[in-house]
């Protein structure tokens, strides 16, 4: 792809020390960008890492007359204020071009096009999850413009990356990904981020409807909330950080997220990173798709629109679905044999549980997420040698209302480049929250319904948000996994 020059300085507000012209370092080595990913259980903002990256001029224009005529898949959704998520069940889609977009975006007039059903003033438009081996499938020396091995991935590229295209207001519902931590690149404009942490999700209502595999969506609108229906939501930790161009955010494994588009146009990359918790995630992940299909499809078998998102392109027989669960659980036991690092006697336990004693269900049901053990150990490495600085910037917890007004990159306190003060106030606010996890399950059932309290019925839904919690699927595949090594 032509780029254009490349960057020798980084003129970013708060996106760290640039240097002088020609002079510009990374300040950290691939080798410690990696270590620093593999460790960190808090998300934070790497600056100054792709000021040469041809990556960088990949703005919406530039796309457009590289992928000329190529139809791309735009979800639809509102500009509103609603209690109630946009999930993508409830989105409208539109083919069009680069090009086509721009023009919607740019007159802000319905015109003729493809977008001609929606007016600008009311809809946003996003061309989400589109996968670089399959956009510029006919040209794939653009591969090489994204460079992941600057953070310690070697032969890393465009094509384990994601590419991300929106208008203002477009946004992704919360969720957590299953699968991986997170190396997010923005490119263009500007993303405002609500995060939290794993040891919310009871706080965060999940559930898996509608149906994708590798997420796990929440049922609260985070930037609206509907704190009558969801009560809990109140003791979440909310994170908030606007992510600049020329900035990557490190999301680490099972942090929450919603990510919403507050400049007229926005250009993202991502690339998830593989780990070793996927092998047991994937049979999890098995477990809930048998569970959703099987139940959803019995009670109507003719309407998958309705809770399988569009994402979602393969076959949802049960044959194909328990093929799918046997060949995670082969997978992960080939892993194993082969792995030099964990031996047959870990299977069955999770990467971070180290404790000796047999399975015990109430005991799993208290343990917060995975890393729970390590995020304290963690934070006292941090405390001792903090990696933060003006080139890596904590995502710190913020204010409890949520506001796109605000100045600054990130919303915190303002001992933010603070690693001693992170480290102690994080490991304090994780033991709060870990206190008040314990009783968050049988207090979210309570308030989970969507019907008067007096009444009494129980909808397919409802079944699967208990059937296919995380916690509970994490403790069926420990159950399935020890089954086969006894």
């Amino acid at each position: 792809m032509a780029a254009g020059p490349r960057t020798t300085t980084d003129t970013t507000p708060a996106a760290g020390a640039a240097g002088e012209e020609g002079e510009h370092v990374k300040p950290f080595t691939p080798e410690k960008a990696k270590e620093i990913i593999m460790s960190l259980q808090q998300p934070a903002i790497f600056c100054n890492m792709v000021f040469d990256w041809p990556a960088r001029h990949w703005n919406a224009k530039h796309l457009s007359e590289v992928l000329r005529g190529k139809q791309i898949r735009f979800r639809m959704g509102m500009k509103n204020t609603n209690t109630v998520p946009q999930f993508e069940t409830t989105c409208s889609y539109v083919e069009a071009t680069l090009e086509e977009f721009l023009n919607w975006n740019g007159d802000q007039s319905r015109g003729s096009g493809p977008f001609r059903n929606y007016d600008h003033s009311q809809f946003w438009a996003y061309a989400d999850y589109k996968y670089f081996v399959s956009l510029f499938e006919n040209k794939t020396d653009v591969f090489r413009d994204v460079i992941w091995s600057d953070f310690g991935f070697p032969g890393r590229n465009g094509r384990e990356s994601t590419l991300w295209i929106g208008s203002l207001g477009a946004h992704t519902p919360c969720h957590l990904d299953s699968y991986g931590c997170n190396l997010v690149f923005q490119v263009q404009g500007r993303k405002r981020w609500h995060l939290f942490p794993p040891e919310d999700t009871p706080f965060l209502y999940p559930t898996r409807i509608p149906y994708e595999e590798s997420s796990v969506f929440s049922k609260i609108s985070v930037v609206n909330p509907d704190l009558k229906r969801f009560p809990q939501f109140r003791k979440a930790q909310r994170h908030t950080v606007t992510l600049n161009p020329g900035q990557v955010l490190f999301v680490p494994r099972h942090w929450w997220h919603y990510v919403e588009s507050i400049d007229p146009i926005t250009v993202s990359i991502n690339s998830w990173i593989e780990l070793e918790e996927d092998h047991q995630a994937r049979v999890e992940e098995a477990i809930t798709r048998m569970l959703v299909c099987a139940l959803k499809t019995a009670e109507d078998p003719d309407n998958t629109k309705a809770w399988l998102n569009p994402t979602e392109i393969e076959e949802t027989s049960h044959e194909i679905n328990c093929h799918y669960l046997n060949e995670a659980v082969s997978a992960l036991f080939d892993h194993y044999r082969t792995s030099k690092k964990v031996d047959m006697e870990a299977l069955g336990r999770n990467g971070e549980h180290t404790k000796k004693e047999g399975l015990n269900v109430h005991n799993h049901m208290e343990v917060e997420q995975p890393h729970s053990q390590n995020l304290t150990t963690g934070t006292v490495k941090q405390e001792a040698a903090s990696p933060f600085g003006p080139d890596l910037v904590p995502v710190m917890p913020s204010s409890e209302e949520p506001s796109s007004e605000r100045g600054g990159i990130f919303e915190s306190d303002g001992n933010a480049l603070d690693g001693e003060h992170f480290g102690k106030s994080h490991c304090t606010e994780r033991q709060r929250v870990m206190y008040k996890s314990k009783n968050a399950i049988v207090e979210q059932i309570a308030s989970n319904s969507t019907v008067a309290p007096s009444q009494t019925f129980i909808s397919t839904d409802d079944l699967l948000d208990c059937l296919v919690n995380p916690q509970v699927t994490r403790i069926v595949a420990q159950l399935l996994i020890q089954g086969r090594t006894l």
